[in-house]
C-alpha cells in the first residue's frame, strides 16, 4: 500500500498518523471480509481480529472498538469500581487532557496527574510519591495509567517493570494506554507481550501508525473484556457488520507494522535537517513525531503552514511557534525533501528580510515538554 495506489494529486498529510487514506487494495480486502454481526459474536473477521490482538498482546481476549478514547475508557472504567477512587497518570497523558474528561464522566474518578522528575517519563519513585492513600478526605489511587509512546518518546520497558512492581506492591491496577504502543515495539525490537504483560488492560490503536481506516482493541481478560462488552454498549459503541473493518485492520496489521522503522529513519532524518537549519526540537525524536519550535528562525506555524500546502503538503495550522509533525507510512522521502526545502526557502526569505539575525544549530535536550493542544484549533488526530 502505498500513494501510488491512491487517486493523484496526492496530499502528504504530516498532521498526524491518523491522516493515512485506504488503499484500492483495502478496498478490495474490506470487500472481501465477512459480513455476521458483532453483537451477537458472530463476525468472523472481528473475532480474528481479536485473537490476533489478544496474543500479541499476552492476555486472554481483546474487544475491537470505534475509537481509542473509547478503548481507554472503557478499560479504566473495569478497573475502576468505586468512588471515590483515583487515576494516576503523567501530566501530558492523553487519558488525562484529551478525552473530554471522561475518566471524571465515565467512572466518577480524581485524577492525579504527576510531573516526571527526568523530564522525560515517569519513573516508579515518582509513582510511588504520587500514590493517594488518604481514605478519610482523598480519592485513593486505584489505577495506574502509562502511556507509551508519549509525544513520540519512549517509555523504557525497565521502568515499565519497576512501576509494575510499585502498583502490586499497593494492590493498585494497571493501564496501559498503547495507541501508538506498535512503534515503541518496532524502535526497540521489544514484543508487545512484553509490554501488555505488565498490565491488566491495554489499548491498542489501529488508525495511527497501524494504517487501519478506524479502530482501537482493548485487551485484557476474558473475564474483563466480557464487562467491556457490555460496557461498551452502554456507551454506545455496540456495531453489527464491522468485518470490513477488522479485516482492513487485520491486513496492516500484517503489512504496515513491519516498516514503522523506516518511517522513524525518515523522523529521525527530518528532525536532523531542521536542527541544521536552525530550528528548535523541543522533544526528543524517538519513533514518528517531531516536535519543533520555530522561534529561532522567525517563523510561525501557520507560514510554514500556507507554504507547504502549495506544494500537496499538510501541517496543523497556527498563529503560534510551537509545530508538531507526524510521519507515518504514507509519507515518503521525496515529501520529507520537499518539506525541508520549503523551510529553507522561508527562513532564507526571513533572514533577507532582516528578521532572522543568526543561525544556531542547537540539539535537542531531553526535556519535560508540554505541547500544548495536540489537536490545535480542534484538529483531531
Amino acid at each position: 500500500m502505498s500513494p501510488a495506489s491512491l487517486p493523484a494529486p496526492f496530499i502528504y498529510n504530516f498532521t498526524s498518523d491518523t491522516s493515512t487514506e485506504p488503499t484500492d487494495e483495502l478496498f478490495d480486502i474490506m470487500k472481501a471480509a465477512s459480513r455476521g454481526d458483532d453483537m451477537y459474536g458472530a463476525e468472523k473477521s472481528v473475532i480474528s481480529l481479536e485473537e490476533k490482538v489478544a496474543r500479541l498482546l499476552g492476555h486472554e481476549a481483546a474487544l475491537f472498538c470505534a475509537t481509542g478514547c473509547m478503548t481507554n475508557q472503557l478499560g479504566l472504567r473495569l478497573l475502576l469500581t468505586q468512588p471515590p477512587h483515583s487515576v494516576l497518570c503523567d501530566v501530558r497523558a492523553h487519558v488525562f487532557n484529551y478525552e473530554c474528561g471522561g475518566i471524571a464522566y465515565h467512572s466518577q474518578a480524581n485524577v492525579t496527574p504527576v510531573v516526571p522528575t527526568n523530564g522525560q517519563y515517569l519513573t516508579a519513585a515518582d509513582v510511588e510519591a504520587g500514590i493517594v492513600t488518604d481514605n478519610v478526605c482523598g480519592a485513593p489511587t486505584r489505577v495506574i495509567s502509562l502511556e507509551n509512546t508519549l509525544n513520540g518518546t519512549i517509555m523504557p520497558l525497565d521502568e515499565m517493570e519497576r512501576i509494575h512492581a510499585v502498583a502490586r506492591k499497593h494492590n493498585i491496577k494497571l493501564h496501559l494506554d498503547g495507541a501508538r504502543l506498535w512503534n515503541a515495539s518496532q524502535a526497540t525490537g521489544t514484543p508487545m507481550e512484553a509490554y501488555g504483560r505488565l498490565f491488566d488492560t491495554v489499548s491498542v490503536c489501529l488508525s495511527k501508525g497501524v494504517g487501519a481506516p478506524i479502530g482501537s482493541i482493548l485487551a485484557g481478560s476474558k473475564e474483563s473484556i466480557r464487562r467491556a462488552r457490555h460496557l461498551r454498549k452502554l456507551m454506545g459503541g455496540g456495531w453489527r457488520q464491522a468485518g470490513m473493518l477488522a479485516a482492513a485492520a487485520e491486513h496492516c496489521i500484517n503489512t504496515v507494522v513491519k516498516t514503522m522503522p523506516e518511517t522513524h529513519a525518515l523522523a529521525s532524518y527530518l528532525a536532523q535537517s531542521l536542527v541544521a537549519l536552525g530550528i528548535v526540537l523541543t522533544v526528543p525524536c524517538q519513533t514518528n513525531m517531531v516536535f519543533a519550535d520555530l522561534e529561532s528562525v522567525g517563523l510561525t506555524v501557520k507560514e510554514l503552514s500556507d507554504r507547504l500546502s502549495a506544494r500537496n503538503l499538510m501541517l496543523i495550522s497556527s498563529p503560534g511557534k510551537h509545530m508538531r509533525v507526524v510521519l507515518h507510512y504514507q509519507i515518503t522521502r521525496e515529501a520529507v525533501d520537499d518539506f525541508i526545502s520549503i523551510t529553507k526557502e522561508l527562513i532564507d526569505e526571513k533572514k533577507l528580510a532582516g528578521f532572522v539575525k543568526t543561525i544556531k544549530v542547537v540539539e535537542a535536550k531531553p526535556m519535560l515538554t508540554f505541547t500544548g493542544n495536540a489537536y490545535p484549533s480542534g484538529t483531531i488526530a
